[in-house]
């Protein structure tokens, strides 16, 4: 099992960063390099406990499907997705928001593994690690982005 430890800080309110994490549409925009689009399930708006999304994008070459699965929410302080069915052996993502003086900080922690034994714990140190990072990286500067301007009054009903 791999795990993925990333901590963000975001100057917005805890609310607003929360939701627009969750956003489907802008996480279509923060994973627009990989074409990535939600075919099935939630396809719009926020998701929320109990939904799925199943997600189709090109990753490494070929074009793959990923359904999750909002496993656990706990409304401003955390939700899990956990995938249902893809490529991976298993993936679990915990998203924890926690609100501070002058904003929030997101603590994203993933655990993963491949399937192929050996060989899939090999490729997860050599490189998927990296890639699933970078990957979450982008996306919480797109939220970063999207949060600390007025870019997310597009995504988001309410106007703090």
């Amino acid at each position: 099992m791999s795990t993925i430890h990333l901590t963000t800080f975001i100057a917005a309110p805890v609310e607003r960063v929360f939701d627009l994490s969750r956003s489907i549409n802008l996480h279509k925009i923060s994973t627009a390099d990989t074409k990535e689009e939600a075919v099935a399930g939630r396809m719009s708006g926020l998701i929320n406990e109990g939904e799925k999304v199943t997600w189709k994008a090109k990753h490494l070459f070929k074009t793959r499907f990923f359904t999750s699965k909002i496993s656990s929410m706990k409304l401003n302080e955390s939700f899990t997705d956990e995938m249902e069915k893809g490529d991976f052996k298993s993936y679990k993502h915990e998203h924890h928001f926690k609100q501070v003086d002058n904003g929030t900080i997101i603590i994203d922690l993933i655990e993963f593994e491949s399937p192929y034994g050996v060989i899939g714990q090999l490729f997860n140190q050599l490189y998927l690690k990296r890639y699933l990072e970078a990957l979450l990286i982008k996306r919480n500067n797109v939220i970063k982005e999207y949060a600390e301007t007025q870019k997310w009054q597009a995504f988001l009903n309410y106007y703090n």
